[in-house]
């Protein structure tokens, strides 16, 4: 027979409490981004040609590269997760940020020579290519700041709930990226 612990209840709803509240949240982004991949799709089949007159190229290297930064992360903060030491779990989540942090950095070195080369928001292409790329980014920062409030939790019995949690969040993101990468990128 199992000794029950108070609060160990509390915990357990708590968790699954805040993993159905992260899949509802998810699903609402999985149609967020959807909405963006359609319009990209309209786009491209109704232009007569791909990219349209005037449009450099998209370049592929540099956002494949990307996209394995980010699914990487995603495994070392699974890895990170699972381990039962604090210091595991820390280097874990240390190293998602270090690699969430090159994907942002990345994602201005793919920005900045495009927009240079007069690929702006001036276009329905420039538009929608930044509005999905920097929503995007701006959902792996806020990914970020979990990650950093989660630091000092490491070593406290709700860490498990908010880490699980922030790695549905995390996946997610990693996933829509490869999304991004094939339909933006790739197609």
């Amino acid at each position: 027979m199992a000794i029950s612990v108070p609060g160990d209840d509390t915990r357990a709803e708590a968790r699954k409490t805040a993993a159905v509240g992260m899949l509802i949240a998810l699903g609402s982004w999985a149609m967020l981004f959807a909405s963006f991949f359609f319009a990209w799709t309209a786009l491209r089949l109704r232009a007569p040609e791909w990219p349209p007159e005037g449009t450099p190229r998209l370049p592929v290297a540099l956002p494949a590269f990307n996209a394995a930064v980010l699914v990487a992360s995603a495994f070392v903060l699974r890895f990170g997760l699972k381990a039962g030491k604090v210091g595991a779990r820390v280097r874990g989540l240390l190293g998602t940020l270090a690699l969430g942090a090159l994907f942002l950095a990345l994602q201005l070195a793919v920005w900045v020579p495009l927009w240079r080369s007069g690929f702006t928001a001036s276009s329905a292409a420039g538009s929608l290519f930044y509005a999905l790329t920097a929503l995007h980014a701006l959902h792996v920062a806020g990914g970020l700041v979990a990650l950093v409030v989660l630091l000092p939790l490491a070593g406290r019995p709700e860490f498990e709930g908010r880490g699980r949690v922030t790695a549905m969040y995390w996946s997610f993101m990693a996933a829509v990226w490869l999304l991004i990468f094939l339909a933006v990128y790739v197609a």
